[in-house]
Parts: C-alpha cells; structure tokens; sequence
C-alpha cells in the first residue's frame, strides 16, 4: 500500500496534560475552556487563515500522538457493555489516529487561533482546519446507528454523588498540583460504575469498588442508581512512596503523590 507524509501545521495548546483530563467530545466538561492554535512560523499560514474569522466554528483535524496502536472493537464510554467496530465510534485508538474536533472560533489574530472546549491534549499536532458550514453539514435528523437506543432509552444514568473527604482531596489536587480527577471519574462511572477491567474498576478490598485512572485511585459504593465518591486513594503503598529518591521521579505524578500521603493516607483516609 502506498505510504502518505504528513506535516503538521502547529500545534494547540490545552489545559490537558494527561489522557484522563481530556473530555471525550468537544464540549462536555462542566466548565468553559479556551485553547490556543499556534500554527508554526515562516511557512505563510496568517496569509492562509485571512477570512476564517467570520466563521463561528471550525473543524481542527489532528494527530492522536500519544496512541501507539489501534485496536478494532472499542468500548465507547456511552455503549454499555458492548464493543463497537472502531469505525463505528470516535474512538482515538484508530488506524491513522486522526483527530476531528468540532469548536468555536474565538479569535484570529496572526497565526494563532483561539478556540473553545477544545478535546485535545496539550501539544497535539494539527494537521488541518476548515470553516464548519452549517447547510451542508448539519443533519440533525440524520440516524445514529448504536447510539439511537441509547439516546431513545428511559433508563437513566446513574447519580453521581461526592463525599465532603473526595470533594476536600479533589480540591486540594486541582490547587497544589492541576491534577483534575473527578469529572473524568464521574464521567465513567455515571455510565457504568461497575467491575470491567477495560476500564480499570475493581472490588475495592475494604468493600465497594474503586476506579484507577493513571497512578490515582478513587474508591466508591452503588447503591440502586446512585454512585457515592468515597475517596481518593494514591496508587503507590506507603512503603513505595518511603524509599523514593527525592531527587529524581521515576513515579507518575511523583511530588503530588508524596504530599498526599503525607496530607491524606492517614487514619482519617482509611476509615
């Protein structure tokens, strides 16, 4: 098969540093953010973006840079328990981890572009942009294959609850070290909370059930159709985070991980 070369344009960047920050759609975090496009220089590209300010939203096509491989069947975080055809989801983990973002165009000023709720990474290459034009690509009636049952059913997702302890921890993260967990967490499990090794949820050995996302733990119980936030637990036992050379860090997350054990992985933490 014939082998194609692409060169990125630029580059956006994001207040997502790690894959669990990013949402899994443009748009669906609780909160407004602002990403910057910077296209690369000497290359002609402010000649390149004159008129686009006059569109509302933009297409971004990038490169998923931090997936190695693709897989074929994916369980997308809306889709139960059942995998789905890659082709079938807007999955990263694709063949050509090509990227296609949808957002709004804020500002056009020289070769940067700035942009609301972006989905991607920090530093994630662009490979392209292009003006959304409403009359030929919006369909609003249009069929949604899988998704159509789920959008159509009358079960309900499950609640999301938030301990006084999780919500102290989840704050004290996001302060000391823009470490954002539990909207990703509450993303997943508001879907689906329990046991799946696909997604890292297991029985929690002190009862209920606790989800890893990267090096962090979150602990947890179900009851009927209500998820109730615990805690949030570090990955690395005490006796890990004790012989660690200060000096280097080889652990993910390392210093936040040392802090936390000293603030949180107490008597209070372990009740």
């Amino acid at each position: 098969m014939q082998h194609l070369t692409l060169t990125p344009i630029g580059v956006i960047h994001t207040p997502y540093k790690e894959k669990y920050h990013a949402p899994r759609q443009p748009g669906v975090d609780k909160e407004t953010v602002i990403g910057t496009i910077e296209l690369f220089a000497h290359k002609n590209f402010e000649q390149a973006l004159e008129d686009l300010s006059g569109f509302e939203y933009i297409w971004i096509l990038s490169w998923f840079h931090e997936n190695v491989d693709w897989r074929p069947k994916v369980l997308p975080p809306r889709g139960g328990r059942t995998k789905r055809g890659v082709f079938a989801t807007r999955s990263p983990h694709r063949p050509n981890p090509v990227g296609l973002s949808l957002c709004k165009l804020l500002e056009v000023k020289g070769r940067f572009l700035r942009v609301e709720n972006p989905d991607l990474l920090d530093g994630t290459p662009i490979l392209d942009i292009k003006p959304y034009i409403p009359y030929a690509e919006s369909y609003p009636d249009a069929e949604i294959g899988w998704l159509e049952g789920i959008e159509k059913s009358d079960e309900a997702p499950f609640a999301i609850q938030i301990s006084e302890l999780a919500k102290e921890q989840a704050d004290w993260l996001i302060r000391e070290h823009d470490i954002h967990l539990l909207d990703r967490a509450s993303t997943i499990l508001s879907f689906d909370p329990f046991p799946h090794s696909y997604r890292r949820i297991m029985p929690y050995e002190k009862g209920g059930y606790v989800i890893a996302l990267k090096s962090w733990r979150i602990m947890y119980d179900v009851h009927e159709k209500i998820v109730s936030i615990k805690k949030i637990l570090s990955g690395y036992p005490s006796e890990v985070i004790a012989l660690l050379d200060p000096s280097r860090e080889p652990l993910h997350d390392q210093q936040a991980h040392v802090q936390f054990h000293s603030k949180w992985m107490n008597m209070k933490n372990e009740q």
